[in-house]
């Protein structure tokens, strides 16, 4: 699934493609991709708009229409927004929505398990309101809300594997498996290591590399694993430089140890045994013999 920086991306290059084009007719392929209003009703409320700006909250992608209605859009797992030049290319078999945009240009939403939804909510109505799972996300991560102070006292109150609390977006929203791999690695820190044990200097180290692991890879335009793309088409450059995540049995770039996967609650966890620790302890003494 898109993760904040994937998601950031398509934001980034709606705002560079989209804002201010008229959308001059929608067609909906599937039916059941417009969780909001019905299919008939998006398409007549929507033709003759004009976008006039993109937001992001957590892994959702708030427009902002001329008319003051809103447009939702959350990519799941295989959705995509692509920007073509020209509506004449062939439609794709997974395409599930086309905005035909002036000039023969077409935005389109495409979506191989069809779990990707669209909604559109009316001026007036609070986005929440229609699209209910933005009520429940906590503080964006690269945001001042997302403190050290509040990070510290959210692990506090847990005995769960961090792992798992960095999946849960009420907690941060916008991360997801490929980042919170990646950021507990830069803070040497194992995935089962439980919340409440976390001291106020390592819950803010951990918060510090969540952040500059997300930066990062949108400096990279994020990563392309399964089907994320940009709104080119284009994949994310951030794999290659990935520290753990998809690269089970390959040497740790850090001690040349061997990187291993394990289950928890479900999701998958990559990590380094040997650079990853379950104690402030342990992580405090491998840091005095490892200093740079």
């Amino acid at each position: 699934m898109p993760e904040l920086p994937e998601v950031e991306t398509v934001r980034r290059d709606l705002e560079r493609s989209t804002l201010h084009q008229t959308i001059a007719s929608v067609e909906v392929l599937l039916d059941r991709t417009i969780a909001h209003p019905s299919p008939a009703d998006f398409c007549s409320r929507l033709s003759g708009q004009q976008l006039v700006d993109w937001q992001r909250r957590g892994k959702y992608l708030l427009g902002e229409l001329s008319s003051g209605d809103r447009l939702g859009v959350h990519l799941r797992m295989t959705g995509q927004l692509l920007w073509l030049e020209s509506s004449d290319e062939p439609v794709h078999k997974h395409t599930r929505v086309r905005m035909a945009i002036a000039q023969g240009r077409e935005l389109r939403f495409n979506d191989c398990r069809t779990f990707g939804q669209i909604w559109l909510v009316p001026s007036g109505i609070p986005t929440a309101t229609i699209v209910t799972g933005l009520a429940k996300l906590g503080p964006e991560p690269l945001s001042p809300e997302f403190s050290e102070e509040y990070f510290y006292q959210q692990l506090q109150t847990s005995r769960r594997p961090i792992k798992n609390a960095l999946l849960d977006q009420r907690l941060v929203a916008g991360v997801g498996n490929i980042y919170a791999d990646e950021a507990l690695f830069l803070a040497q820190t194992h995935p089962q290591t439980p919340c409440d044990r976390f001291t106020r200097p390592w819950s803010a180290q951990l918060r510090a590399c969540l952040i500059q692991v997300l930066s990062d890879s949108i400096e990279q335009r994020g990563t392309s694993f399964s089907s994320y793309r940009d709104l080119g088409g284009v994949n994310g450059n951030y794999l290659g430089h990935a520290w753990v995540y998809s690269r089970k049995g390959k040497p740790c770039r850090r001690c040349d140890g061997e990187i291993v996967r394990i289950k928890l609650a479900g999701r998958s966890a990559h990590f380094c045994p040997n650079c990853q620790f379950s104690s402030s302890a342990k992580l405090t003494s491998w840091l005095r013999c490892h200093k740079p």
